[in-house]
């Protein structure tokens, strides 16, 4: 019966495979293909429809929402990991605040939205780059992660430390960081993923070119030419691809991290 098994474990991978593969060959279809209708009797490779994406100026084009989007979401994930590492030593230290973020945790974000617009009103920074970061400066997840990570090191360790006249930066920073970087990186990773999805917030606080996300960017692409799948997939595969790379240079440190929590 393995083989039984094997089978539905690759039926299952193949069927969740299945939409990348066709956004891969849709990307670099020939576009006369996609507009004759006959999408697998021209088979060929074309880098026409990544041009397209170019049009329009690198900054305001697809590349230069692409490059915004990385750096946008690469400081939102250093700023999430600052606070979650300093508010799970706080926890750890006996701040009483888990029970805080524990709640947060329950609320969906989309029921935060009207009320963060109006705060973003009061504080006159809807339509800037404040609107896109403040909001984002903590995350309840990254600080209950990393504070299950900070339980994991030995009490012991700690206090010898302090006994040798160790302070709090120097537990933080010699001590705490080097033993909870793979969760550190199995935290980076997931924040990033998170902020990196984002749509609707981005279109709510921030309308301007200059602000578009590369996700709003297609969008915008998806409603001007809804049956142009060349371009549409083209820009889907470029902007997998940040999220592809960051997973295949941390995978070994991210399914280590989540087994550590499993097995605690």
């Amino acid at each position: 019966m393995r083989w039984l098994g094997h089978l539905l474990v690759w039926t299952v991978a193949l069927l969740v495979a299945l939409p990348f593969i066709w956004m891969a060959y849709a990307a670099f279809i020939p576009p006369e293909a996609v507009f004759s209708g006959n999408i697998f009797g021209q088979l060929g490779f074309s880098l026409a429809n990544f041009e397209v994406l170019g049009r329009g100026g690198f900054w305001e084009g697809f590349w230069g929402r692409l490059l915004f989007s990385v750096l946008l979401t690469g400081g939102v994930t250093l700023l999430q990991l600052t606070t979650g590492f300093l508010a799970a030593y706080a926890i750890k230290e006996g701040a009483k605040i888990l029970p805080f973020f524990l709640v947060l945790l329950a609320i969906p974000v989309e029921l935060l939205l009207v009320p963060l617009y109006g705060l973003l009103v009061g504080l006159r920074i809807l339509d800037t780059l404040w609107a896109l970061v403040l909001p984002f400066a903590a995350s309840p997840f990254i600080v209950y992660l990393l504070f299950q990570g900070m339980r994991t090191v030995p009490e012991e360790l700690l206090e010898a430390a302090r006994l040798d006249g160790a302070g709090h930066r120097v537990l933080l920073t010699r001590i705490l960081l080097p033993l909870l970087r793979p969760q550190l990186i199995a935290a980076g990773v997931l924040a990033f993923a998170a902020h990196w999805n984002l749509v609707l917030y981005p279109r709510i606080v921030a309308g301007s070119k200059e602000l578009q996300t590369v996700q709003t960017w297609i969008t915008d692409l998806q409603r001007q030419n809804p049956a142009d799948w060349g371009p549409l997939s083209a820009a889907a595969l470029a902007a997998t691809l940040p999220l592809v790379i960051i997973y295949l240079l941390y995978e070994r440190r991210i399914v280590e991290t989540f087994e550590e929590g499993l097995k605690g």
